[in-house]
């Protein structure tokens, strides 16, 4: 039985580790799926806290890990381990049953897994995190003293430093429609050979007080007896022509919907990003007026993008010397696009070619250049 408690330990661990890390890549967007849940549960005027609930949930969850990996102290942490697990079951079994959320974001962006994919992993996983902890005491550690505090110490520092780096310079790795090589115009098709929702309609019709479901095939619309009622779809068979990205829709604040022009336009053009004007970050506008002449000079269109109305727009437009035009999209899809409040992204007929939190937006000055676009990154 020692045996079996240390390989499920050292599975479960590493993990519990994975999934851990791959949050800490982009707690932002960890932060916004708890939003969702939160909402979903009307549990509101908890969200304020959900960026600090998803930094100490991401802590917790490597650390018990790492615990969980080198056999420390079992008797505590496979408590703590299995009460998450209980808490994670419960969860995505909600999002399942209900319907209410697709994704759970278990494994964040990276590994999408729907919500009956995400209840069955870990019900398995619950299974072997109960043999851990019933046989817990049982177990002495997997791995020398050293081998373990090394560990023990990777999983109290990896998750801070990681998260740091993705709020401050955005995410390490960008698994979003948005990263840098992707062509914005291509992620809004619907996949290659894809399939169409398939639906079936019904008929209701009622006879004698009593109703009755036909399909088209076999309605008696002959038969005078029997009076409609109402029609109604039924999905037959699920498709998967639903398009990577399906809202970006860029307007200008006239209403004049300009998406095919900035995504086909063969030059070259910055995308400022402000999802909300009055949240954004501060010290970046010293650099934004070295990138601003550059591109007047080079003859390189740059735009704003924000998801506030227009005369908050046109306040931060003046407090900032901004003499681009501003266009609007949606708060969410800004979410998604950009993981920082501003943040800079440069495409090239439809391709992200760079992309920059506000703390690096030094780093898109050799791109406004003479010669910049030629440079590697």
């Amino acid at each position: 039985m020692k045996a079996l408690v240390r390989i499920l330990g050292v599975i479960t661990g590493l993990l519990f580790i994975f999934s851990g890390l791959v949050k800490a890549n982009d707690p932002l967007g960890l932060t916004y799926k708890m939003q969702e849940f939160l909402g979903v549960l009307h549990l509101n005027f908890l969200a304020p806290a959900a960026l600090v609930f998803s930094l100490l949930m991401i802590l917790m969850e490597v650390l018990a890990g790492a615990a969980l990996l080198t056999g420390y102290r079992l008797r505590i942490f496979a408590l703590l381990v299995l009460l998450l697990s209980l808490f994670f079951t419960l969860l995505t079994g909600y999002a399942f049953f209900s319907g209410k959320v697709k994704e759970c974001g278990c494994f964040g962006d990276c590994i999408p897994l729907s919500a009956g994919a995400s209840f069955a992993k870990d019900l398995v996983l619950l299974v072997m995190i109960m043999v851990i902890y019933l046989y817990r005491s049982k177990t002495t550690l997997f791995f020398g003293r050293q081998l373990t505090g090394w560990i023990l110490l990777f999983g109290l520092l990896a998750p801070p430093g990681v998260e740091w780096w993705a709020l401050n310079h955005l995410p390490p790795v960008d698994c979003l429609p948005y990263a840098v090589g992707k062509n914005l115009a291509e992620e809004m098709k619907p996949p290659p050979h894809a399939v169409p929702d398939l639906y079936q309609t019904l008929m209701v019709y009622e006879k004698n007080g009593k109703q009755k479901t036909f399909s088209l095939s076999d309605y008696p619309w002959k038969d005078s007896s029997w009076h409609f009622v109402r029609s109604q779809n039924r999905l037959v068979r699920q498709g998967n022509d639903i398009p990577v990205i399906e809202d970006f829709a860029l307007f200008d604040f006239r209403g004049n919907e300009v998406t095919p022009a900035i995504l086909g336009d063969p030059d070259p053009l910055f995308l400022m990003m402000v999802r909300d004007v009055d949240q954004a970050g501060k010290g970046w506008q010293p650099v934004l007026d070295s990138l601003q002449k550059n591109c007047l000079r080079e003859h390189l269109k740059i735009y704003g993008v924000t998801a506030s109305d227009p005369e908050h727009t046109r306040a931060f437009q003046a407090r900032y010397h901004l003499r681009f035009p501003f266009l609007q999209l949606d708060a969410t899809v800004i979410k998604t696009a950009a993981r920082s409040n501003p943040c800079l992204i440069l495409i090239g007929h439809g391709t992200v070619l760079g992309k920059w939190h506000y703390h690096d937006f030094q780093k898109a000055i050799p791109w406004s250049l003479p010669g910049g676009l030629k440079i590697s990154r």
